[in-house]
Order: C-alpha cells, then sequence, then structure tokens
C-alpha cells in the first residue's frame, strides 16, 4: 500500500522536483568528485578524475555485469554521444586504466553525497512518510561481506586464517532507513570494516559501528532516531554510545547473550508480572505480546537499565516466530505492537538492501576490479549510489515509476534500456524514460 499508493498519486506526472532529478543528482556526485585532490602530474593526465569515475558510476547506474563488457558497448559512436549527454563523460578511460585512476585516489569525499542526497528528500518533504514511533526515523544497522577471495588482496582487505590458507575478503557495515510498510529503503553512508596502517588488531563490525553512529550523528544532528539491530549491539558499551549520542534503539536480545537479564525475565513471568497482551487476526494466527520496563540488561556492577518486549506468532497451534528485543523507549499496550514492528524492520537492511545489492541487477559481489589501495571500495560505493539514486527515483520521479512498471522483472527493465542505449542518441536521461515509456513506433 505504501508504495502502491505513490503510484497512483503520481500517474499523469512527468518528473519529480528539480533537486531530485537525475541531472541534478549527478552533477551533485560530480561536484563532490571534484573535490578529490588529483595526485598525477598534469602534463601526464589523458582522463580527468571526474570522466573516470562518472564513467564507473554509469557502469553500476545502467547495471551492466562487467567493466569490461561496459567499455566495449561504448566504444560505438552512438553509445559514446550517450555517455557524454547522459553522464556527461568526455573521455572514457580504457578499463585498466580507469581502475588505475580510482585506485591511486581516495573517493573519501564521495562520502558525503549520501548526506546530500538524505537532506534534498527532506527538503521535498519526502521522508515524511517514513516517521515511525513519535516521528522518529528507524534506522537499521547490519553488516555485509561483498568481495572474497584466496588469492586477489589489497591492502584493505581483511584476512582470515584456516588450515586451508589465508581468506581475503571486503565487509561493510550499512545504515538504511526503513519503514516497516514500504519496501524502498534509503541507504545512509556505509563504514568499511578494514585493515589500517599501524594497526595491529584488524577491524570488527562492533568497532565500525560505533564510528557510524559518530558519522550519522554528524551528518543529521538533528534527526530523531531509532537505531534497530541485531544481537551484536545488544550490549552495555553499545547502549551507552546510543546514549552519548542521543539516540534510541530497539535491538535483538537472544537468551544465549544475556543470561542475567532472561534469568530476571523467566522470574517476572513465574510470578506473573510480565505485562501481557495478546489477539487473533483474521487469518486465525495468534499475536502474543509480553513485556517490562526498567530491567537490567546484564548483572555488572553498573548495568545499563532497558525496557524488554518479547514476541511470538502461533499458527495453527505451533510457534512459527518469537524473538525479544531490549529498547529505550517506554513500553505499553498502546506502542509494543509498534515496537516490534520496528525491531522486525531490521530484515529489510538484508532483504530490500543485501539481497538486492547481490541478486537483483547489481552484481554486488562480482569482482569488478580489487586494485591494490581504493579500487574495491570505491567501485562498491559508487554502486551503492546508483542503487541509492534508484531508490530516490522509486519514491519521487513518477516517469521512472511508471517505466518500471511495464517490466515484471528488474533485469528486463535495465536490459530495455540498455538496448536503447545502443539504437538511439538521447539528449538527456529524461528524454530515455520517455522513450521507454512511449507506445511502439511504426517503421515505414
Amino acid at each position: 500500500m505504501f508504495i502502491v499508493l505513490l503510484n497512483i498519486m503520481g500517474r499523469g506526472k512527468k518528473c519529480q522536483k528539480k533537486h531530485l532529478c537525475f541531472r541534478a543528482l549527478k552533477d551533485s556526485l560530480a561536484s563532490y568528485i571534484e573535490k578529490i585532490p588529483d595526485k598525477r602530474q598534469p602534463w601526464k593526465t589523458d582522463y580527468s578524475l571526474h570522466d573516470a569515475y562518472m564513467s564507473g558510476f554509469a557502469m553500476f547506474y545502467l547495471q551492466d555485469k562487467a567493466l569490461l563488457e561496459f567499455q566495449r558497448r561504448f566504444q560505438d559512436e552512438i553509445q559514446q554521444n550517450n555517455l557524454a549527454t547522459v553522464f556527461d563523460v568526455k573521455n572514457i578511460p580504457g578499463d585498466t586504466q580507469l581502475r588505475t585512476i580510482i585506485d591511486i585516489h581516495s573517493y573519501e569525499p564521495i562520502m558525503s553525497v549520501f548526506s546530500d542526497y538524505f537532506k534534498r528528500l527532506q527538503r521535498d518533504k519526502t521522508l515524511m512518510q517514513y516517521q515511525f514511533l513519535d516521528g522518529k526515523y528507524l534506522i537499521t544497522v547490519d553488516g555485509s561481506e561483498y568481495f572474497t577471495s584466496e588469492s586477489i588482496n589489497c591492502v584493505k582487505c581483511l584476512r582470515k586464517k584456516s588450515k586451508d590458507g589465508i581468506r581475503y575478503h571486503h565487509q561493510i557495515l550499512q545504515a538504511t532507513l526503513v519503514h516497516p510498510d514500504s519496501r524502498v529503503v534509503i541507504p545512509l553512508s556505509p563504514e568499511f570494516i578494514r585493515n589500517t596502517d599501524g594497526e595491529k588488531k584488524q577491524d570488527c563490525e562492533r568497532n565500525a559501528a560505533k564510528r557510524m553512529l559518530k558519522r550519522i550523528k554528524a551528518d543529521h544532528k538533528m534527526l530523531p532516531i531509532i537505531i534497530v539491530g541485531d544481537g551484536l549491539y545488544s550490549n552495555q558499551p553499545f547502549v551507552e554510545e546510543l546514549y552519548e549520542n542521543n539516540f534510541s534503539y530497539i535491538l535483538v536480545a537472544k537468551p544465549k547473550d544475556h543470561k542475567y537479564l532472561f534469568e530476571d525475565i523467566e522470574g517476572f513471568r513465574k510470578m506473573n508480572t510480565l505485562n501481557k497482551y495478546d489477539y487473533i487476526d483474521r487469518k486465525g494466527r495468534k499475536h502474543i505480546y509480553e513485556w517490562v520496563n526498567k530491567v537490567a540488561l546484564n548483572g555488572n556492577k553498573n548495568p545499563v537499565y532497558v525496557n524488554y518486549a518479547e514476541y511470538s506468532l502461533i499458527v495453527k497451534g505451533k510457534r512459527t516466530y518469537h524473538n525479544s528485543w531490549v529498547t529505550d523507549i517506554e513500553i505499553t499496550k498502546d506502542n509494543v505492537c509498534d515496537i516490534v514492528r520496528g525491531g522486525r524492520a531490521r530484515w529489510k537492511i538484508e532483504n530490500e538492501t543485501f539481497n538486492t545489492l547481490k541478486n537483483h541487477g547489481y552484481h554486488l559481489e562480482h569482482n569488478f576490479g580489487h586494485g591494490e589501495n581504493n579500487l574495491s571500495e570505491a567501485f562498491f560505493l559508487l554502486n551503492l549510489i546508483a542503487f541509492l539514486i534508484h531508490q530516490i527515483f522509486q519514491l519521487t520521479d513518477f516517469l521512472y515509476q511508471e517505466c518500471r512498471l511495464k517490466f515484471s522483472a528488474r533485469i528486463e527493465y535495465w536490459n530495455v534500456i540498455r538496448s536503447s542505449f545502443r539504437l538511439f542518441i538521447f539528449s538527456s536521461w529524461l528524454q530515455v524514460l520517455e522513450r521507454i515509456n512511449s507506445p511502439p513506433q511504426p517503421i515505414f
């Protein structure tokens, strides 16, 4: 219902406001690329940083499967013209040159594009529909591996030793704005989990999460946020970090990780002092909610106190789902269902973000090029930016939505767009969508 209503409301309109159209978002990305210091000597520079990074972005935006395939497609004159008119790439580097240019330069200035796009959505009031409990926004946090190899590696690769040798891999920690009723997610700036010069101990997800909280706070100072995460984060040091940054939270809590807490919960249950609410829905399923406020998270001398919620789904007499969470939000009968919905929305970062990036056209786990320094992370970043822009259009660009509705599968949609780049010369991305959305033309 969340997205269907948007499509119905927008039917007949051509595109969204200017600050959210493709050219505005592309130009914003280009402006951050311009902030990357060029390490090369001017007389040895055949290709600009802009053309290198925008070529990489175009590859991910058009969902090409490989860099070499992308390069070959744009060798003909028609597609070179489209790369220039749609993506402003004047001189496309060869695949080896493109990888080298991106690998030796720091992509760090590009990270700011995520907060820039987010603020554009706020300015348009698009994000108001994502408000959840008490006007706050759910931001899920989770880690994922996107590259692994037993031979290919760079200085930033994590290393895992085993009896079979060393496995090299790249991991990221991703934060994503979600709503339980929407399949459209808005990724925020990622945090790379990596080896760092001078550090003897390898980076880990928990350390990356602490850095991410500081980044989110710096980028979104006034945004009321609820951090949603799995059991890795429901520990006292991380909860204290959340309080320090003034974030609310809903975090999974499992018995194996919280022996002291669950002993208390069982005590409350035996004494019949746990709050309880249940109901049977139209399908005959029983929903059971239990909760208690102000309980110690652990048995430490100075523990943090949290509020605890537990949920069970009973179908035909069998429990088909069960989970529990801790939160700083005071739990009542009026909000316990929403707190559980917020906690269960954690899966959206897995289903609507990582799964889409890996299995639905973005080829996240494909090695487009690894490099020795920055290439692997830079390509991940450009891929994520392409995904973010597509998500923005799913929310705000009615012509994009109409075109997308013509195809049952995402892959077919982008196959047609890439094919049209072979046949027509376009003056803009808007003209691409107008061509896709127009009825077939007879050939005389």
